[in-house]
């Protein structure tokens, strides 16, 4: 009776955990593949259509920027919020309410006619963005329980996610050429307009611990810090002062705020986060693994693409034919992740995957002042390939460890991290850039110490200031600024290499094994018990190799 009551006990469990209405899994990933790449497509979606803005708008330079910047600032400082509130009403729920408003602010932005209002659209489209993507990456824990599927599930989620972000200046340059630029925001309507209805059916709605009240104030906190945060590191990436009040004064509210809502969490009987999430090494590690990914690498992103442009003199579109082997690369690791999971284990996986960008990173160092196609094609798919591995990793390792309560909050605090990273990495790798790079135009013969002042801010500043002067002062400026620029880059992939290396030797703390410990039970709730030797199981199930019987954490990873 104790086998068959086991049997029991572990199939209704499997029950409980499966989605809603009997929905197919995959059709649900579909859909969420969908949500999470109209997200990553809008993010860079509108680089390409800046000049066309510029021409009708007429926008200043404060107000295009914040055209550019405030989808991605509010999208970053509010996933906390609504990972949260989606744990708490229903991630179903709040994933719909943002297809809703992800499609009247696209409607709106299309139409704007003033700068003020496409800023305003864009804001909203960042509040829709925050309330889709942490949904989709939590859904992902409650459609898929069993651990091996979900790894191939984020697998799949994470290559959308390379394809959006590559998808998105292609799309765009594609639809400016044709129409006007409010058609890079239209095509997001009538993909909403077919999202809700069907996601409405497919998806099951999924809620965390009810009990408590909702902490409202600890979710404002948390969405002003982490606007302070992101609003001071970004202009610090923009090549603002750090030291300036309207850099510095942002990242000490922002951190400021973050404490005190750290403290507040600490005290309340039902937390907004979980903090005891940080306390598993796994999750704490996985979510490092992340910035240190990022921080390491997106600043190279812009740094590789001013090389290619300014160095080699490629177009916008061979540049981004250029990068393109990067997001395959990436691609082919997403959809290979599960795979590598199951065989290497976590600790190994985001390890070797660490250790294989840093490779690439240090093979890109032989770039030089003339084109090598061959050598950036072998390090932009090392680099993808490379860089995907650890990400997919620290994705599942991350969302694993996470209570499924609380799958909302660690959806959200990865994202967060993701977002961090990016932003901490352009202002540190820049900073890095520009001291390498300035010292180089300091004394440029026969060029005036104004002119190289101002030429040492950038290489495109360098290549105007010398085209001004001319003749052979404005000859002996463009080759320094060239030359120093080449410097800057090597410097740069060197130190994030050396961020990469610690970021593999942090990833020694991951788990060796995909955990399925008793606290993980309901991750192995669809695995079939094993019955003791020479016994048969007490229930009648369908036939199954030892191999697809055994535990997973029983599986010998080789």
């Amino acid at each position: 009776m104790s086998g068959t009551t086991t049997a029991a006990s572990r199939l209704a469990a499997a029950a409980r955990h499966r989605p809603a209405g009997g929905a197919n899994r995959w059709l649900v990933l579909v859909v969420l593949c969908v949500s999470l790449l109209l997200v990553a497509v809008d993010a860079t979606v509108l680089h390409v259509a800046v000049p066309a803005v510029s021409e009708d708008l007429k926008p200043g330079s404060v107000e295009l920027l914040w055209i550019v910047d405030v989808y991605p600032l509010v999208c970053a400082s509010l996933l906390i919020l609504f990972g949260t509130l989606g744990d708490r009403i229903g991630r179903r729920r709040v994933l719909l309410l943002g297809y809703a408003l992800f499609g009247l602010a696209s409607a709106l932005a299309a139409l704007a006619r003033t700068p003020d209002v496409l800023i305003l659209a864009r804001a909203l489209l960042g509040v829709g963005g925050a309330m889709i993507m942490p949904a989709t990456l939590s859904l992902l824990r409650e459609v898929f329980p069993d651990r091996r599927e979900r790894a191939l599930a984020i697998g799949i989620w994470s290559a959308v996610a390379a394809v959006g972000a590559a998808v998105g200046p292609l799309l765009g340059g594609f639809l400016i050429e044709h129409f006007w630029w409010g058609s890079v925001f239209l095509i997001n309507i009538p993909l909403m307009l077919v999202s809700i209805p069907v996601g409405r059916m497919l998806l099951p709605e999924s809620k965390g611990d009810p009990s408590g009240p909702w902490d409202v104030l600890g979710a404002l906190m948390a969405a002003a810090g982490l606007f302070g945060m992101v609003l001071g590191v970004k202009r610090a990436g923009g090549g603002e002062d750090p030291l300036g009040p309207l850099t510095l004064l942002p990242l000490l509210a922002g951190a400021g705020l973050l404490v005190a809502f750290v403290r507040r969490q600490r005290r309340r009987a039902h937390p907004l986060v979980d903090l005891r999430m940080f306390a598993r090494p796994a999750f704490s590690t996985a979510v490092g693994c992340i910035v240190l990914a990022m921080l390491a690498l997106v600043g190279l992103e812009l740094i590789a693409a001013q090389y290619l442009q300014l160095v080699l003199g490629l177009t916008p579109l061979e540049t981004g034919l250029r990068l393109l082997p990067l997001t395959v690369a990436a691609m082919a690791a997403g959809l290979a992740g599960s795979r590598l999971l199951h065989r290497f284990g976590p600790r190994r996986m985001v390890c070797a995957g660490f250790c294989l960008t840093a490779a690439a990173v240090v093979v890109l160092t032989a770039m030089g002042g003339e084109d090598d196609p061959g050598l950036m094609l072998v390090g932009f798919v090392l680099l993808g390939f490379g860089l995907e591995v650890t990400l997919f990793g620290a994705y599942e390792s991350m969302l694993s460890e996470a209570p499924k309560a609380q799958a909302g909050a660690a959806a959200a605090i990865g994202e967060t991290s993701y977002q961090l990273g990016a932003g901490i990495g352009i202002a540190l790798l820049g900073s890095v850039m520009n001291a390498a790079y300035s010292p180089g135009l300091d004394r440029v013969e026969g060029v005036p110490s104004g002119a190289s002042a101002q030429a040492s801010h950038s290489l495109g500043e360098a290549y105007e200031v010398a085209d001004r002067l001319g003749g052979p002062a404005g000859a002996a400026l463009r080759a320094a600024a060239r030359d120093s620029f080449l410097t800057g880059l090597h410097v740069s992939l060197l130190v994030s290499a050396a961020l990469l290396l610690l970021g593999a030797v942090a990833a020694l703390r991951l788990p060796k094994l995909m955990d399925c410990s008793p606290e993980h039970l309901a991750e192995c709730a669809e695995q079939p018990p094993v019955a003791p030797a020479g016994q048969q199981p007490a229930l009648s199930l369908p036939a199954q190799s030892a191999r697809e019987r055994a535990p997973v954490a029983a599986e010998p990873l080789r």
